[in-house]
């Protein structure tokens, strides 16, 4: 069993052309939407309302196989973000939101939690989130992604602390070059990648959009190069890369607390392997509109028709 803490919204997408769609997202719903269509079974603890909106994101969530966290239906309303797409397809976002995260109460022990984005920074959810991380990270693999939503943060000194202290407790990260750029504009990314595997993590990947991403564990960095698609949109492609990246160590059997040491003896051919699986999982997805995941039979074929 999986665990995906953090926010759903209803994103609110106008394109190029004026149009406007409503798709259930938010970074850790598309995590865990992702994993759950890989055929991971996934439970989402989270926050939404009893509205048009909240139902909405049920049935969307359901339709993919993913269990709701007793509790989550305790919002006033559903947050909502509204991305407006330029001729590029990537996305600007103004969100409408709060988050509150009741104690959870979940089904069943996780081996794998993964959180991020705005749930990791926003007052007063965070720190149960937090918490959360830290009564688990004995017994499962915690994996995170900042995600940053610069909007939404209101004292950047805290908000980079936090990221930091949920970078210490996680043993996979992932972050963007532009995560990376907001929290020190004047390094190099794979320097402050080396910097968080050094606060505890075992992996550390960064996506780059176009030019891929890269990753650095102990035994050193690993980069792939982006897949070649006609790009739609960006919305979800960094949290598809998350879900892919997860995916491949649940696939080398890498994840739980009963390997453990095996994330931490990670050789770059296997974290090879497991980032041209998050890197394809991104390049489908952006190729579709909205964050609209694969499921696990396209993926495993495109793998194929790849090699």
């Amino acid at each position: 069993m999986s665990m995906v803490v953090g926010e759903a919204l209803i994103d609110i997408v106008t394109a190029a052309d004026g149009t406007t769609t409503e798709y259930a997202g938010g970074s850790p719903l598309n995590v865990a939407v992702g994993l759950a269509r890989l055929g991971r079974p996934v439970e989402f603890v989270t926050r939404i309302g009893e509205d048009a909106r909240g139902r909405m994101i049920l049935d969307h969530l359901a339709a993919s196989g993913v269990r709701v966290a007793s509790g989550s239906m305790s919002a006033e309303s559903t947050a909502t973000a509204r991305a407006t797409l330029d001729p590029t397809g990537a996305a600007t976002y103004e969100f409408d939101l709060e988050w509150a995260l009741p104690a959870p109460a979940w089904a069943s022990t996780p081996e794998l939690v993964h959180t991020g984005s705005i749930a990791a920074v926003m007052e007063p959810g965070c720190a149960v989130v937090a918490d959360i991380l830290y009564r688990l990270r004995s017994s499962a693999t915690i994996s995170f992604d900042p995600n940053v939503r610069t909007a939404l943060i209101t004292d950047e000194v805290r908000a980079r602390e936090r990221i930091e202290h949920l970078v210490s407790m996680s043993d996979i990260v992932k972050a963007s070059d532009e995560d990376l750029a907001w929290f020190d504009p004047t390094r190099d990314p794979v320097d402050i990648a080396r910097d968080w595997l050094a606060l505890g993590p075992a992996v550390v990947a960064v996506t780059k959009g176009s030019e891929g991403a890269f990753a650095v564990c102990a035994a050193g960095v690993v980069e792939m190069a982006a897949r070649e698609v006609q790009v739609i949109d960006t919305v979800g492609a960094g949290d598809a890369f998350m879900a892919g990246l997860l995916d491949g160590f649940w696939s080398q059997g890498l994840l739980g607390a009963k390997h453990p040491g095996a994330l931490r003896s990670l050789d770059p051919a296997r974290l090879r392997t497991v980032l041209a699986n998050a890197v394809l999982m991104s390049a489908l997805t952006v190729a579709k509109a909205g964050a609209d995941l694969p499921d696990r039979e396209t993926l495993d074929r495109e793998a194929r028709i790849l090699q």
